[in-house]
């Protein structure tokens, strides 16, 4: 088979000289005869500043390209810096994916490497590789190192949560608060808890799309670049064997995601970004999928938010590969990585090197940490809880509801001395669904009243149709869908209804009469909490975005199209 650049390259007439003389550049004749051009899409930005070191990854990516024979292309691609853009990352996921799929089918390329970090990078570039399928593999940047502060280690994100909480408690002052705040993020990387950024880097490494043994490499390691540049030379091997994404992500090696995401104590956003991965390649890949994969597996990984440590301390203790051979007998034998050979083949050499860490089977940090999915009246196509973050006093809770409409009314409200709040109440935040907010915040782990936090409480049970940080923690029913906004029934609860969680019998529920609760009027600040937009990205997207139950992508942007161009631009 030739390669698919030489469509462009190939030939002697007009339209060929024109493509090889604006690329030469001081590139040398065999540039254009024969040698694989390989795209390094790099979502590196400074203001997505867990990406901002893969310039240097880059470079490393380029050297093994060249080495191999192939031609290195830089092509910088839409970033997503999650603690910087507003409202949400998450608005833009779907954007990110569909601009980095037109790019790699519009332009002359044979294969892809594929750079990302923070949250929804790599969710999105794995959409765009799906959905054109040319070759590709993923180089993840990486976590950050372990930050101290008055000799304690910080947990991005989850030691953030933690912190502030106290503030609010009055235990920390916020004089020490914002001390800690140049002590959290130690060096260039993602976020060294077992949140999202991390959870992805490693699942893209079970999912078969890394060179094994790359993911959980932190970002100031050297290591990483080594790994860099050998997946470099893999990217030219990717296409001389047309070893294509649609080759790997096969549905075997989504489950193995899933047993992954159980074992590591991987963040609850991987559901939405594994749906909409599998979406793109037709994968028939469900939310019960998780319930029943998941289900049993247990959490033998140590690391905050679900236990003590963190990311370096996972690596140091035998990384990914030491996790995955504990629970090898649970892995699909039959899923193959971007290296042509089963990953379950890359884990025979595999230990552990601290027990503390990584847990043998018969010493778990909990027996049971697959994600749960719940169903009930008020998520009639599904929500979803981590237990493994949650309390377990309160994985079987009833209580009085909460309600706030919108996230301002639950910032004017929640500190309300008069606000009729327990510890028994259930709080519940809607209006942050995929349309409602629009773009599903990471919202759903609802600070607590500062009331009950001056009386020693420190988590309830809270429900929203919006996400939550992987960072986070508590018990939190999350992704309820059909969402608020889109006239579910999540919109027609009142403060003081009686809502019922159990969690080991999958339910989730308002005890309210089906007669009565069918006959009420959704909430009118929630159904529509804000106009429509009239324009743009915005406009696009809530008009077109699916709800969470089926990974909240656009309905447009399902499938897959394949790398072909059938016209000459000129």
């Amino acid at each position: 088979m030739g390669l698919r650049s030489a469509q462009w390259y190939g030939g002697s007439d007009r339209n060929a000289y024109i493509h090889r003389a604006w690329m030469r550049r001081g590139l040398p004749d065999s540039a254009f005869t024969g040698r694989p051009h390989i795209a390094i899409a790099n979502t590196a930005s400074d203001l997505t500043p867990c990406n901002a070191h893969l310039g240097e990854v880059a470079h490393s990516v380029a050297n093994g390209v060249y080495e191999a024979g192939g031609i290195p292309l830089h092509l910088p691609v839409v970033s997503l810096g999650e603690t910087q853009v507003r409202p949400t990352a998450m608005l833009w996921r779907n954007m990110a994916a569909m601009a980095t799929e037109e790019m790699l089918r519009a332009n002359p390329i044979d294969g892809v490497v594929l750079l990302g970090g923070c949250d929804k990078t790599i969710p999105a570039l794995l959409m765009a590789a799906a959905s054109v399928d040319l070759p590709a593999v993923v180089v993840p940047g990486g976590p950050m190192l372990t930050g101290h502060f008055r000799g304690v280690p910080l947990g991005c994100g989850t030691d953030v949560w933690r912190l502030s909480e106290e503030v609010r408690a009055g235990t920390l002052s916020q004089e020490a608060f914002l001390k800690s705040e140049s002590a959290m993020i130690r060096s260039r990387g993602h976020c060294n808890t077992m949140g999202t950024a991390s959870t992805m880097g490693l699942l893209a490494e079970v999912l078969g799309m890394t060179l094994p043994g790359t993911a959980g490499i932190p970002a100031p390691d050297s290591r990483l670049l080594e790994a860099a540049h050998a997946t470099g030379v893999l990217a030219v091997e990717l296409v001389a064997h047309q070893r294509r994404p649609s080759a790997v992500l096969s549905r075997a090696a989504f489950l193995n995601a899933i047993v992954a995401l159980a074992a590591l104590g991987g963040s609850t956003n991987a559901v939405v970004h594994l749906l909409a991965i599998a979406g793109r390649l037709g994968v028939a890949l469900t939310l019960d999928d998780f319930d029943r994969t998941g289900s049993g597996v247990p959490l033998l990984v140590d690391l905050q938010p679900a236990g003590r440590h963190l990311m370096d301390d996972l690596y140091r203790a035998g990384g990914l590969h030491a996790v995955l051979a504990e629970v090898r007998d649970l892995l699909d034998a039959t899923a193959i990585t971007v290296t042509g050979r089963p990953l379950v083949d890359h884990l025979r050499d595999a230990r552990v090197h601290d027990r503390e860490v990584i847990r043998p089977r018969t010493a778990p940090l909990r027996s049971d940490a697959g994600i749960a999915v719940l169903y009930g009246n008020l998520a009639p196509d599904g929500a979803i809880i981590k237990p493994a973050a949650a309390s377990r006093h309160l994985l079987h809770h009833r209580g009085p509801a909460v309600v706030f409409d919108s996230v301002e009314d639950l910032h004017a409200r929640l500190d309300d001395p008069d606000l009729a709040v327990t510890a028994d109440s259930v709080l519940i935040l809607r209006g942050c669904g995929p349309k409602g907010y629009p773009g599903m915040p990471e919202v759903a782990n609802l600070p607590l009243p500062a009331k009950l936090l001056a009386d020693g409480v420190r988590d309830m049970v809270r429900i929203c149709d919006g996400r939550m940080s992987g960072t986070a923690y508590g018990t939190v029913v999350l992704h309820v869908a059909p969402e608020a906004a889109a006239g579910g029934p999540l919109a027609k609860v009142r403060t003081g209804d009686t809502i019922v969680l159990d969690v080991a019998g999958r339910r989730i529920d308002v005890d309210v009469p089906d007669e009565v609760l069918a006959a009420r009027e959704p909430a009118s600040a929630t159904v529509r909490a804000f106009a429509t937009p009239r324009r743009g990205w915005e406009r696009l997207y809530v008009d077109t975005v699916r709800q969470a139950d089926t990974g909240a992508d656009l309905t447009f942007l399902t499938g897959a199209s394949g790398d072909r161009v059938s016209r000459e631009s000129h």
